[in-house]
């Protein structure tokens, strides 16, 4: 056995793409087995490969063989270069571009007509992505990518021949960082037989295996932040355009091997019917070679909670580009296991017909599944190669038409307007219908036009994003996660005028005829997400994931729908991204300071590099005097020196923030601001929100240290930072466990490598609240956030409860999912400006609510420090996703500031940084940590 090195980096690591160059002879290929080149066999039990072994077999293999080239892709976090292995016949590899110019222009519809588009599809070839390992603890997949790749180049059977023939394969492993992290770590046993996994699919590791967010990585594909994230969408979306995209997972179903397509309902409104036609037909092709192979205990749609509804998965964004997403997800460890006997899955059923026995599973049982799947997926391409890239042609042009002509989406707020009209209809014209296993109205069918078809309720034509809106430099990122995804996008070359409305040169225009509407249209327009319970009056189905995520909002963009067709002066953006507009100083060449707007996210990291070069920054108080209007509550305030100067004028015109330079200081209070010393709080393990709060902190410029437990428990706090800061999941809800205590079981200390254990322990009670109670007292400022938020006013005893409670007989119980269930939701609160935690922000604004903490203030609060700084106002506060119940929420607070000794504690109770993406939310933590460590002054 090869030995393994211990979490060792690839960055330096520089592959250009490599081409098997072996001229063809008569004589056979020598391609070497993945033994032969890792020392052991794929799905060898107690064995599994890390990246460093993959990337150098698979440079073995493209040097071997005539099927395969192997491609960079990108860096990924920590560096590595990620491989891409193209594989198909010799003919096709000769001719990638022609091929790959074919799946383009049938994805993209344009200028094609129908016949066109059918000579193509019997030209062109099916392109078909196969990944592994995008969540590194499920090591199936990273694995089993190893194997599919070699059995490409190596076999000679006549499907394999016909599958190269007609198919084009994409194989890509998703997160070569932690790849590496978790079979490494897995394999530092040297005794076989004594490797272990913490869980099915936890191996145990000191931090996440991705270097930012875990398992959060197949959560970015909508937003595309990460760089992994941004490679795969560059291929998937701008270069490649496969019409199959299979996603391997795990875990299977308790007491099944593996839960494949087809999904549960419901699927989302917005991708072309044809999408879920194609998921039934591929699942089909797969449960049945199985079945042949007499592998059993595949299940379907109720045999586990996925569905399509969710756009930010890896499988899933792949629905609103009209590709064929699979996901399965599959039992399997390295280290043998037991699949247990479950009752219920051993009576067969349509969504699991072939039961399986129970027995010790090993690891090589997996690997034979997934390389059935993956040939499945193979030979249905082959087999159904001109129908499948007609078909992405079709919806892609079906996109098209739809957004050159007034179109509707039908979703549940439009039917229930239609049943409660059908039922004002009643008895004249509207009755039950004859079926007697249905029980349904049946409308009048002029509804269908004055209801469902409401002209004012019709889709938009497009989208037209000003540039004059207060943070247009956050429109610019917004509308590059657009472009990441291959969104097409316009901008203005001058002023235009659209429905008498005004916009400026520079404004973005997303149009929706284009084939990638249904993305357009998720990320702008609102999610409806049905009441979705087991029974009626029975507890809510847990959905795949979020519910409500539309980005425009999150984001706080500002936009026009436009209903009907227009044009204007409009160039389509040809640049990789789009480039923030550079910003402008205006005012005289010799001021005394300069201004500028607290609206922008992009002056956080002015302020931080300013901070960071020893210059003065001021936020100015809303009574105060200032020579110029002011944009926004809180405007910067930067006296001139010749480097503030300089940072300002480089960081406009990188960020695009514009500043006004005055003669006259502003007079009147303001606050001081000072560079920050932040702990940011993190434990074994790894904590996801935590993660991504510390990506977001880089991109922003803040100064910061990962802290753990036994740094809290130390003590002395104060002296080391100004501000710690809590995510969700790091403290838990009051008598509950939190998440980072149910993450895993900890090590024991002499377990683990000495360098990681420092980061061992848990928040308690007894050790580490004593010290935060005395930070805070001192002048430190504690920032906690969703979960976290509930746990320490808990802990700190602040004069706060939860708002989430019924009374029942007499005392306070948290209400239960049957009353109030809001999972991964957009709600909309209302902000207290004048405060400095709200400072820069609108007086509405969004919040990202994942069953988070809502509070209520005791009637002793204000006396005692505590403050509202944002709140659910009342009625209606749904505007994206699912919320049952949401009137408990009417008139509660949302964000809170408590004053205790010398410090503050700021309670966030929705996730206002949730995976980078709230942009419209990121200013209260952003305001919170320079608010800190301020000093009130009087500017004079």
């Amino acid at each position: 056995m090869k030995k393994h090195r211990m979490l060792l980096p690839l960055a330096g690591l520089a592959l250009a793409a490599v081409q098997a160059s072996v001229a063809q002879t008569d004589a056979p290929r020598k391609i070497t087995t993945p033994k032969e080149s890792i020392g052991f066999n794929i799905g060898d039990d107690y064995h599994m490969a890390n990246y460093v072994q993959l990337t150098k077999y698979w440079q073995t293999l493209a040097k071997e063989s005539d099927r395969m080239k192997l491609v960079d892709i990108g860096p990924t976090a920590e560096g590595r270069r990620q491989l891409m292995a193209i594989i198909s016949s010799p003919e096709n590899i000769a001719k990638l571009d022609h091929y790959r110019e074919i799946s383009e222009k049938l994805a993209r519809a344009e200028n094609l007509t129908d016949e066109e588009a059918h000579k193509l599809s019997e030209e062109g070839k099916a392109v078909i992505w196969i990944d592994g390992g995008l969540h590194a603890g499920e090591t199936v997949g990273s694995q089993q990518i190893v194997e599919t790749v070699y059995g490409l180049n190596s076999k000679t059977d006549p499907e394999t021949l016909r599958i190269l023939n007609d198919d084009i394969v994409l194989c890509v492993l998703d997160n070569p960082d932690g790849m590496d992290l978790v079979a490494d770590w897995y394999m530092r046993e040297p005794v076989p037989e004594k490797r272990a996994m913490n869980g099915r699919n936890d191996a145990g590791t000191p931090r996440l295996w991705h270097k930012y967010v875990g398992h959060d990585d197949n959560r970015d594909f909508y937003m595309n932040n990460m760089p992994e994230t941004i490679n795969i969408s560059r291929i998937l979306f701008r270069t490649w355009y496969p019409q199959i995209m299979y996603n391997h997972h795990q875990t299977g179903p308790e007491g099944a091997v593996i839960f494949m397509p087809p999904f549960r309902d419901p699927f989302n409104y917005h991708f072309d019917p044809l999408i879920v036609m194609k998921i039934e037909a591929v699942g089909a092709a797969m449960h049945e070679r199985l079945i042949e192979e007499n592998k059993p205990g595949s299940g379907m749609r109720s045999a586990a909670n996925y569905s399509t509804w969710y756009n930010g998965g890896l499988r899933t964004v792949t629905y609103f580009h009209n590709m064929t997403g699979l996901l399965t997800e599959i039992i399997g460890s390295p280290t043998p296991m037991q699949l247990p006997l479950v009752p219920t899955r051993q009576l067969p059923t349509n969504d699991l017909p072939f039961p399986v026995k129970p027995q010790i599973w090993h690891y090589r049982q997996s690997i034979d599944y997934e390389q059935t799947n993956n040939w499945a997926v193979l030979d249905y391409a082959s087999r159904e190669k001109a129908h499948l890239l007609y078909d992405t042609y079709r919806m892609g042009k079906n996109s098209i038409e739809r957004g050159n002509q007034d179109s509707w989406t039908v979703t549940p707020k439009r039917i229930t307007a239609l049943n409660e009209a059908a039922d004002k209809a009643k008895p004249a014209s509207a009755r039950r219908s004859d079926n007697p296993f249905e029980e349904a109205i049946v409308a009048p069918p002029d509804l269908y036009n004055t209801i469902l078809h409401d002209p004012a309720k019709r889709d938009p034509r497009g989208f037209i994003i000003p540039a004059d809106q207060p943070d247009f430099p956050t429109a610019t990122k917004f509308v590059n996660a657009l472009m990441k995804s291959g969104v097409e996008i316009e901008q203005a070359t001058s002023d235009f005028t659209v429905a008498g409305k005004s916009y400026p040169k520079g404004s973005y225009v997303v149009m929706c005829n284009q084939a990638y509407r249904p993305h357009v249209l998720d990320l702008f327009e609102p999610q409806d997400h049905p009441n979705d319970f087991a029974y009626p009056g029975g507890p809510p189905v847990r959905p795949y994931d979020a519910t409500g995520w539309t980005l425009a909002f999150q984001m706080g963009v500002q936009f026009d729908r436009e209903l009907d067709g227009f044009s204007g002066p409009f160039a389509k953006i040809t640049t990789d991204l789009a480039q923030p507009i550079p910003g402008v100083i205006t005012g005289p060449a010799k001021p005394a300071g300069y201004l500028v707007s607290h609206s922008y996210n992009d002056a956080f990291t002015l302020t931080n590099r300013l901070l960071k070069a020893n210059q003065k920054v001021y936020w100015l108080s809303p009574s105060v005097t200032v020579p110029v209007k002011s944009t926004s509550t809180g405007t910067l305030w930067i006296p001139y020196t010749a480097e503030a100067q300089k940072i300002l004028e480089t960081s406009a015109k990188e960020l695009g923030v514009n500043a006004t330079a005055v003669t006259t200081r502003p007079t009147g209070e303001a606050l001081q601001l000072h560079q920050e010393k932040i702990g940011l709080y993190d434990q074994y393990g790894g904590l996801m929100p935590s993660g991504w709060i510390r990506w977001l902190m880089e991109q922003f410029e803040f100064p910061f240290e990962v802290i753990h437990p036994q740094v809290l428990d130390a003590g002395d706090l104060k002296a080391k930072y100004d501000d710690i800061v809590f995510s969700d999941g790091a403290i838990s809800l009051p008598g509950r466990d939190s998440l980072a205590n149910n993450r895993n079981t900890q090590p024991a200390a002499e377990s683990i490598p000495a360098e990681f254990r420092p980061w061992l322990g848990h928040i308690t009670r007894e050790k580490t609240v004593p010290q935060l109670q005395k930070f805070v007292e001192e002048g430190g400022t504690i920032l906690a956030i969703g979960s976290s938020s509930a746990g320490i006013y808990d802990y700190l005893k602040l004069p706060i409860s939860s708002a989430e409670t019924e009374i029942v007989k007499g005392k306070p119980m948290n209400l239960s999912g049957e009353k109030f269930y809001i999972p991964g939701t957009l709600l909309r609160t209302q902000v207290d400006t004048d405060s400095p935690v709200g400072y820069g922000m609108p007086d509405k604004v969004d919040v990202f609510f994942d069953r988070s903490p809502a509070f209520r203030l005791n009637p002793d609060a204000p006396k005692k420090g505590v403050k509202t700084i944002a709140w659910y106002g009342g009625g209606d506060l749904l505007d994206s996703g699912w919320a049952w119940g949401q009137q408990y929420l009417n008139n509660t607070v949302a964000v809170a500031q408590a004053n205790v000794g010398k410090g503050k504690v700021l309670l966030f109770g929705p996730e206002i940084t949730f995976r980078g993406q709230p942009h419209s939310t990121f200013k209260f933590l952003f305001n919170g940590l320079l608010y800190g460590p301020a000093t009130p002054v009087e500017l004079k």
